[in-house]
């Protein structure tokens, strides 16, 4: 139990060394760390918005924009449907979107059966194991077919919506470089986003609060500007709003969406800020075909409903590639390309709440956690050097290097450290020690029993290593659960935790066993004062 092979202690030996040079950089300002040679590990514990300062910002979605997208998909499914009709295409009429449904009128009687099974055909199940579909269709009268979205698709939807809205909104953050932002779900609709470091959250509002929906739409050069100052356009086509207060018309059929692009960034065309994108190869071909077919025209870039620009195709666009070109300033024309580049939100995303978080405050925060955790490391060292005497000296150095360990490994695997973190720190500097109390008070028992000093000290080790193990096992599954089921500071509390019961099991019991191997093969004791 108390033999060491070479190896063991080596690898002992190295781990700690390791654990030191991964922590070590935190001891030092963010310049300082930068500044180390390349060999050397410079990376740094992220600091939480509690402690770093920064902004929080609270965005909701509005169902009813859910609602609106999956009946504009719906519209065109439908559309689809009747074409590909199993037995031929149906002849319809009046296709409209009107009060929650789309609906359409059957030509021939003789059709409708057909026309419902189809539409029924096109329904999806919610879910694996679930009997709900997403659509309901009704017959409103004896030739017209209502095809509705379901309260059980809706609520899918906003499901799917809103995690990808979570994903957009991470690679528009990570564009800005902004260091570990926390970004999760809070209920059905709304998500909070957490940026340490950010004190102006104005520019991070102006690219969350942004849908990003680009369309490339024909102008309808036949429209009258008089009509359309009243906000009225002719069939097929619709009065979007420009960029300089005034409106155009184009035509609702967009020629070609953003969906396709690849890439965007900002550039230079004779010294004037514009924005260069690319699209994929199925978006290339649909944008050479639509520029070859309109050549002489103008068309409309629309960005969230809005043109940004309306130039006149004067010739083939053949590369799948293009400019974007308005009245940007070079901040606008890169945030316009990080929008283009991170992909639109599928639902729009309104700012209900917002707060800064000075760095004074967080700074503050980090002080009153630090002297917390030195003086319950403290106090707990005086506590095992009173009580235990040399084996206290082991257990403290290993209560220091349980730290070393804690710090090392959130590091290495990029935790974030919150003030519910420093808390569950502390809380495992005391619990750290609970190890080598049962540990020293079974070597106790055994000396008391008459037993020789080596041989209490192994049966110490042995039995009171089953209890520590079980006992933390348990720890472990507890903090399992609240990282599994909590969210924000509560997970910042159980990482730490998680982390901390580990290290603490290894310094506490394989770690003090090899000092007191090795203090016993030095000084060969013949009894122990405990």
């Amino acid at each position: 139990m108390l033999d060491f092979p070479p190896w063991k202690i080596w690898g002992i030996a190295l781990t700690m060394l390791l654990a030191a040079i991964v922590a070590a950089p935190n001891f030092l300002s963010e310049q300082q760390a930068a500044s180390l040679p390349s060999p050397i590990p410079s990376r740094q514990l992220n600091l939480g918005l509690d402690l770093r300062g920064g902004s929080h910002i609270l965005l909701e979605a509005d169902p009813a924009d859910v609602r609106k997208m999956r009946l504009e998909v719906l519209e065109e499914v439908v559309r689809q449907g009747l074409r590909d009709a199993s037995g031929g295409a149906i002849p319809y009429m009046d296709l409209s979107v009107a009060n929650g449904a789309v609906s359409f009128t059957v030509r021939n009687a003789g059709d409708v059966d057909r026309a419902v099974e189809t539409m029924r055909g096109l329904s999806q199940p919610v879910g694996q194991l679930s009997a709900q579909r997403d659509i309901e269709v009704n017959l409103a009268d004896s030739t017209r077919v209502s095809v509705r979205p379901s309260a059980a698709g809706i609520t899918q939807e906003t499901d799917r919506a809103m995690a990808q809205a979570v994903e957009v909104i991470r690679r528009r953050i990570d564009e800005l470089g902004t260091r570990e932002p926390t970004i999760i779900r809070q209920g059905q609709t709304r998500i909070v986003v957490q940026v340490p470091g950010l004190q102006e959250p104005e520019q991070l509002k102006a690219l969350l609060g942004k849908t990003a929906k680009l369309e490339f739409k024909l102008v309808d050069t036949e429209a009258d500007p008089a009509e359309a100052a009243q906000g009225r356009a002719p069939a097929g086509s619709q009065v979007v709003p420009n960029a300089d207060g005034g409106v155009l018309v184009v035509k609702r059929r967009a020629l070609i969406t953003g969906d396709q692009l690849v890439d965007s960034q900002p550039s230079f065309q004779e010294g004037m800020p514009v924005v260069s994108f690319r699209f994929d190869g199925v978006g290339g071909k649909r944008f050479a075909k639509a520029t070859q077919e309109n050549v002489g025209k103008p068309f409309a870039i629309i960005l969230d409903n809005q043109v940004i620009s309306a130039p006149r195709i004067n010739e083939p666009i053949l590369g799948g590639s293009g400019i974007i070109s308005g009245n940007f300033t070079t901040e606008s024309a890169n945030q316009l390309a990080i929008l283009l580049r991170s992909g639109k939100l599928p639902v729009e995303l309104k700012v209900i709440e917002e707060r800064t978080v000075g760095p004074d405050l967080g700074a503050d925060s980090i002080r009153a956690g630090a002297i917390a955790s030195v003086l319950a490391t403290v106090l707990v060292a005086l506590f095992m050097l009173v009580t235990y005497g040399r084996f206290g000296i082991y257990s403290v150095v290993a209560l220091l290097l349980n730290g070393l360990l804690i710090f090392a490994v959130m590091t290495l695997i990029g935790a974030t450290l919150t003030l519910p973190g420093i808390a569950g720190f502390v809380l495992t500097i005391g619990a750290a020690v609970d190890a080598n109390v049962l540990i020293n008070e079974r070597i106790r028992e055994e000396l008391r029993r008459g037993k020789a000093l080596v041989q209490s000290i192994e049966l110490g080790y042995k039995e009171a290593s089953r209890a520590i193990f079980d006992a933390n096992v348990t720890n472990v599954i507890a903090a399992v659960m609240m990282f599994w089921f909590g969210s924000g500071p509560i997970k910042g509390f159980a990482v730490v935790l998680i982390i901390g019961i580990i290290t603490s099991v290894f310094t506490a019991v394989t770690v003090t066993r090899l000092l007191v191997s090795l203090w016993l093969r030095r000084a060969r004791p013949q009894q122990l004062v405990l």
